[in-house]
């Protein structure tokens, strides 16, 4: 399967998906591709919103707030394989018996799955701009990657007895 129908099919059979996605044995390099992906398109993103500060603060170019973004996710990286490894202790306190890549990959999954919303944030912060329009976005991308996040999670780690 390619990775927009993954992407599209992740909001309706999220454990399938993943299944498919560990089915396919470890590869690291795999996995990272999803952090990419989610890192693109939040870079993405953040086009607009940056675009209009500059544009608002009489700026000629929107660079100078874009670059800074660009660094920012690079730099997040170590974190999120952090917060992946978090992710699979706690749920192995509750008597999860998967691995730590299948952590990693319900992680940068459920973070990819999320992109495209990360899309219609940037457009939304850039057409409409600060309010209550974008805060309730960014509430429903929250919850939404948290729900998706618990769920994979959870599939990810049943162990290969369960599935």
């Amino acid at each position: 399967m390619t990775v927009t129908t993954d992407l599209v099919r992740t909001w309706w059979r999220p454990r399938a998906i993943l299944r498919q996605h560990l089915a396919r044995g470890k590869s690291e390099p795999f996995a990272l591709s999803f952090l990419l992906i989610f890192l693109v398109l939040a870079f993405i993103g953040q086009w607009p919103g940056a675009a209009r500060a500059a544009h608002f603060a009489g700026e000629p170019s929107a660079w100078p707030r874009i670059l800074p973004t660009a660094y920012g996710l690079l730099a997040a990286i170590p974190f999120l394989y952090g917060l992946a490894a978090l992710g699979h202790l706690a749920a192995r306190t509750m008597g999860g018996q998967g691995t730590w890549y299948g952590g990693r990959i319900a992680l940068f999954w459920a973070l990819a799955a999320v992109g495209p919303l990360m899309l219609l944030q940037g457009l939304v912060s850039g057409m409409i701009g600060p309010g209550p329009s974008l805060t309730a976005l960014n509430l429903v991308i929250a919850v939404a990657f948290l729900w998706l996040w618990a769920t994979l999670l959870h599939e990810a780690e049943r162990g290969k007895d369960r599935r």
